[in-house]
């Protein structure tokens, strides 16, 4: 008779951060707090090994077993914040998401002005492996700049710059077209520290007037309307994952009921022309995402 295997032990901030709670980060947060339990005693360290979440609490609700990723590519219009609330009351990304959205988490961030695509999942782990500059997924972007620059300029960034004591990594930049003293510049790095982008085409004595993020690793903005949310399909899910370090749970298999998108037609906004992930090959133009935010 065969034996059943040891149950693996993690660590619970990566196990509620799995089950979509909330970040590592956020989680050992809300440790500190003493608003997460197990079997009614209050934590007080995210080291703390599970080998499941059962009996624990989070302010004194049971946490479901994790539910399946999932990810979706949002198209965020610029005057949002890129946060779940914000004291100040100024609008966030939540305000414009759907409501029959999953509860889910921005992969990285982008600043109120900068418009494109962000990416949200129901899975922290995957969120925390997606931002890691060790994971190194490419993120696209066209900025809108005024102010004179040279392409070997922009070239020279290839190698890093350091910029009042912060070094960033190598960015490729390339003009693409130039009206006047305005100029449109595409740019991608794998790396996504605070503000780079502005602050490095400010360092070259640019003023950027608009910032779209275009693609992060092989999903694209595309045609994507502002304020609309499309869901990656689980097969795409799973393909790009698997070139991924630790992947995360086999993705959700059915779809929203609105959805009428039929099995095999179409995928997400993948970046056929980018060698930025493990997805190179064209789909069919996916129908109309059932997910509906506003206008933008």
């Amino acid at each position: 008779m065969t034996a059943k295997p040891a149950p693996e032990f993690q660590r619970i901030a990566k196990l509620l951060a799995r089950a979509g709670i909330a970040s590592r980060r956020e989680i050992e947060r809300m440790i500190g707090e003493g608003r997460i339990a197990l079997n009614g005693a209050v934590l007080d360290t995210p080291a703390t090994l599970l080998a499941s979440l059962n009996g624990v609490t989070v302010d004194g609700q049971p946490v479901r077993q994790p539910a399946p990723t999932r990810l979706f590519c949002f198209h965020k219009p610029a005057g949002l914040l890129t946060t779940e609330r914000d004291p100040q009351g100024r609008p966030t990304i939540y305000d414009k998401l759907p409501k029959e959205l999953p509860r889910v988490m921005p992969v990285g961030r982008l600043d109120m002005n900068t418009e494109g695509l962000l990416l949200l999942t129901t899975d922290g782990e995957l969120k925390r492996q997606l931002e890691l500059p060790a994971t190194g997924v490419e993120r696209c972007y066209r900025a809108r700049a005024y102010g004179e620059v040279s392409q070997a300029r922009l070239e020279s960034l290839i190698e890093g710059i350091t910029i009042e004591g912060v070094r960033y990594g190598p960015i490729d930049a390339n003009l693409e077209r130039r009206t006047g003293r305005n100029q449109w510049i595409e740019l991608k790095l794998r790396e996504g520290k605070n503000r780079e982008v502005r602050r490095v085409l400010e360092h070259l004595g640019l003023k950027v007037s608009r910032l779209i993020r275009t693609a992060y690793g092989p999903f694209a903005l595309a045609d994507l309307p502002a304020g609309r949310v499309e869901e990656v399909k689980r097969h795409e899910l799973v393909a790009f994952t698997k070139g991924l370090e630790n992947p995360p749970r086999e993705p959700f298999q059915g779809r929203y009921e609105g959805d009428q998108t039929k099995a095999g037609g179409g995928g997400p906004r993948l970046d056929a022309a980018r060698e930025a992930g493990p997805l190179h090959h064209r789909l069919r133009r996916r129908s109309p995402s059932p997910f509906r935010g506003g206008s933008g």
